[in-house]
């Protein structure tokens, strides 16, 4: 099972999980809004901030996959979303849509007031 882990009080974020949600095979995906348990992040080692930053993603065996690399684990388990898993794949498409994803996750990060508190939760547990 794939475990997906987003932010469900980001509009965006939410409008598009639960698109996925009912275009997924079932028992494919865990979703986990971080919003409402951190528990299982803090098991993959995965800090609050960063998971509302950018989408994170457990697949069958453990390994993490982040921004991207998340949505292609995602993408390739869907039936109508494989074709765009393939072409994102692509080397040069792959680090440009990475580089455009980081910008705009950085971006709404930062205008997100969730997102915020928790950076600086994260920074003051550092600090202390």
């Amino acid at each position: 099972m794939i475990t997906v882990f987003y932010d469900g009080k980001c509009g965006l974020c939410s409008k598009e999980i639960d698109y996925y949600r009912v275009v997924a095979p079932s028992k494919v995906f865990n979703w986990q809004d971080v919003t409402e348990t951190q528990e299982v992040l803090k098991a993959h080692g995965i800090g609050l901030s960063d998971a509302l930053r950018l989408l994170h993603a457990v697949d069958g065996e453990g390994n993490v996959h982040i921004g991207v690399d998340a949505f292609l684990l995602i993408w390739r388990q869907l039936s109508g979303w494989r074709w765009l898993a393939r072409l994102v794949s692509l080397p040069i498409v792959c680090s440009l849509a990475g580089l455009c994803y980081t910008l705009f996750a950085n971006w709404r990060f930062k205008r997100l007031k969730h997102c915020q508190l928790a950076a600086r939760r994260d920074s003051l547990s550092v600090i202390g």
